[in-house]
C-alpha cells in the first residue's frame, strides 16, 4: 500500500489518524492513543518529541516579531501595551498551533515509515 505524504500531513494537521483520516490522533491535549480507534494503526511508535515546539516557536516568533516591528513603525509603543498585546498573542498562537504541527510531523513519520511506523502489516 502506497503512503501518501500529502494526505498524511493534511490528516495530521486536522488532528486525525495519518492513515485513515477518521480516528482521532490525540487521547489528551498532546497525548496520542496506543492505536487509532477507527483503523487500528499503532500510533504510539511516533517520535515527534521536541520537534513540534521548535517548529511552533519558529512560526510564532517570526509572526509576532514581524507584527511588533510593524507596530513600532507607527510610533513608539508603551511597554505595557507591548506586554498586553504580544504576550497573549504569542501564547494563544502557540497553543493553537502545537496540536496541528505535532499531527503534521506524525503524518510525515508515518508516510515515510520512520521510527515506529515501519512497513510491517500493522503499520501499513
Amino acid at each position: 500500500m502506497q503512503r501518501s505524504l500529502v494526505s498524511a500531513i493534511l490528516n495530521g494537521i486536522r488532528c486525525r489518524c495519518p492513515r485513515c483520516g477518521v480516528g482521532s490522533l490525540y487521547a489528551g491535549f498532546l497525548q496520542t492513543p496506543e492505536n487509532c480507534a477507527h483503523c487500528g494503526l499503532h500510533l504510539s511508535g511516533h517520535r515527534a518529541d521536541d520537534a513540534p515546539p521548535y517548529v511552533v516557536l519558529f512560526i510564532v516568533g517570526h509572526v509576532v516579531v514581524g507584527l511588533m516591528l510593524s507596530a513600532e513603525k507607527l510610533g513608539p509603543q508603551p511597554m505595557w501595551t507591548l506586554a498586553a498585546i504580544w504576550l497573549p498573542a504569542a501564547l494563544i498562537m502557540s497553543l493553537a498551533l502545537i496540536r496541528p504541527v505535532k499531527g503534521a510531523l506524525i503524518g510525515i513519520q508515518w508516510a515515510n515509515a520512520m521510527h515506529g511506523f515501519s512497513k510491517t502489516p500493522e503499520h501499513v
